[in-house]
């Protein structure tokens, strides 16, 4: 009999990045590279496990603006031009490196690679992984939960409830819709909790959400369990905080399993070590060198990327089912003690970036395959869990008002309100209020109208998104970040001044509702 319940949990979004005013958009290459990268693995992984026998558990989030990319025909034939010039490159590799060992066999390894993610995506998964990762949910191996409708930080877009209320109903219609069932629970973006929005969850539906570790450790009142039981809002849905040591053995820069001189090193690419002439046409149609995501050596350690070592898989491998181990080991002792200081069964709550898996941690998808492995046939101690399972077997929780929080820099607003973004708020709090006003001054709209009013809610939510505040944080392609933001408030401003003035372009109208065409079943009243 287990002591104690494991909730792996991840979180898998990207902003809505699709632009087909542009035959090659360099930031559409992160849509690419995530498939490539994590989310075909991850779907490997699982398909292995099923067909294996092994029984296994995870929740896994898949953001509005991700699924609306994994099911947009315009992105998934794209897709497939981007892996047929990777399969192209990596013959051409073959060659290159037909005398050089190591690296031959590396340029084998990513020609099978990508040769073998084209065959799955047009094949088994048939170009849509909404329905591939569905598969796993129906068969009650995946939780799929939902997110904010674009990733807006809810916290600080609590000065209109309503918009609040919008980034939940939304996101909750569109999984309905592609799921086939209600969502039973949410990663709210960034994990950002502000008191009272639980209401707005509830309404939808929704069972129970994510947050960081002082969300629940500063709720009032004090948390028994701390946070290794879930607790109830006053309305009823569920809080399940993140445990900092499980987190910690993977996420800390000095202390993670992903820093480990065995691994991939992400840094080197050949989009940038080969010659200009040969490599040219495989990287951005402008000439700008961007990574391939080919890359032939190990992290080696703390020298400079010139003197990086020959990556060797089964090194890699090796490594990645120590770690697996180490990390079950640790579980289990942490389990014991809490079960016996506790006086009952804990659940830890791990929750990571989805994209670590694959993308960032090369290995990360195959430490993930060796850990679920070793959970289910070495041990007793552990078993995991969804959250919405472990509520089933555990309904009787605490009554908590968990307190304001993220997972950014410092645990709260930070990262997405200082010098850098701050500008953008008294923009996206304009536009809330009259989409707001908009949708109570009308109705019952139809025709013209109607299309202009949800595309208004369309360019309000895509402007919304915390991903823009982010990157100004960050200083990573803030120009783009900037144009969007500036792009979505205009088009949101041209309607609403067109809308008032009873004056809509109807083709320049049909011009953005091609570009900007998410949530395509959208009802602006969300907003009344």
């Amino acid at each position: 009999m287990e002591k104690g319940y494991l909730a792996l949990v991840l979180h898998a979004h990207l902003p809505y990045v699709r632009h087909p005013e542009y035959e090659d958009f360099l930031e559409e290459d992160w849509f690419y590279e995530a498939i490539t990268e994590t989310y075909i693995p991850l779907l490997n992984v699982f398909e292995g496990l099923v067909s294996d026998g092994v029984d296994f558990r995870l929740t896994m989030s898949i953001t509005p603006t991700l699924a609306s990319m994994f099911i947009d025909p315009l992105l998934q034939e794209r897709y497939l031009k981007h892996l047929d010039k990777l399969i192209e490159l990596t013959y051409k590799e073959m060659e290159r490196t037909r005398w050089q060992a190591q690296f031959h066999e590396l340029a084998k390894m990513y020609n099978q690679t990508f040769i073998e993610a084209r065959s799955l995506f047009t094949g088994k998964w048939g170009r849509n992984l909404v329905n591939a990762f569905k598969q796993f949910q129906d068969l009650g191996k995946l939780e799929i939960i939902t997110c904010g409708a674009t990733h807006g930080f809810l916290p600080l877009m609590d000065i209109n409830p309503k918009a609040v209320r919008a980034q939940i109903m939304v996101a909750a219609a569109q999984y309905e819709k592609l799921f086939g069932r209600r969502a039973r629970g949410i990663w709210l973006p960034e994990c950002g909790y502000h008191p009272g929005h639980d209401e707005f969850l509830k309404e939808a539906g929704i069972r129970y959400f994510l947050t960081d570790t002082h969300g629940i450790l500063h709720g009032t009142p004090r948390p028994k369990y701390g946070v290794f039981a879930p607790v109830y809002c006053k309305s009823g849905v569920a809080a399940f905080g993140r445990d900092m040591e499980s987190s910690k053995a993977v996420w800390s820069a000095e202390e993670g399993y992903p820093g480990d001189y065995n691994y991939r090193e992400f840094y080197r690419d050949i989009g940038f070590d080969l010659d200009y002439d040969y490599i040219r046409p495989y990287i951005h149609s402008d000439g700008t060198r961007i990574n391939t995501g080919i890359k032939y050596h190990r992290i080696t350690g703390r020298v400079d990327l010139a003197f990086k070592e020959p990556y060797i898989k089964q090194w890699a491998m090796d490594t990645a089912a120590a770690h697996a181990g180490n990390f079950m080991f640790n579980r289990e002792k942490q389990i014991e003690h809490l079960h016996d200081f506790l006086g009952k069964k804990p659940i830890i709550v791990s929750p990571y970036d989805a994209e670590l898996y694959g993308h960032w941690w090369f290995e990360g998808p195959d430490w993930l395959n060796f850990l679920i492995r070793k959970i289910s046939c070495d041990q007793k101690t552990i078993k995991l869990v969804t959250p919405s399972e472990y509520l089933d077997w555990h309904p009787r929780n605490q009554i908590v008002t968990p307190s304001m929080s993220s997972w950014g820099w410092q645990g709260y607003n930070e990262v997405w309100l200082e010098g850098s973004n701050d500008w953008i708020y008294r923009y996206l709090h304009k536009a809330a209020d009259r989409m707001v006003e908009l949708a109570q001054s009308y109705p019952a709209a139809d025709g013209l109208l109607q299309r202009a009013l949800n595309q208004a809610a369309r360019e309000l939510l895509l402007a919304q998104s915390s991903d823009w505040a982010f990157i100004f944080k960050t200083g990573t392609v803030v120009p783009y970040a900037y144009k969007r933001t500036k792009d979505h408030i205009e088009r949101f401003t041209k309607i609403y001044d067109a809308i008032k003035s009873n004056s809509i372009d109807s083709p320049w109208l049909s011009d953005i509702e091609y570009k900007d065409n998410i949530f395509p079943d959208i009802d602006y009243r969300v907003y009344q």
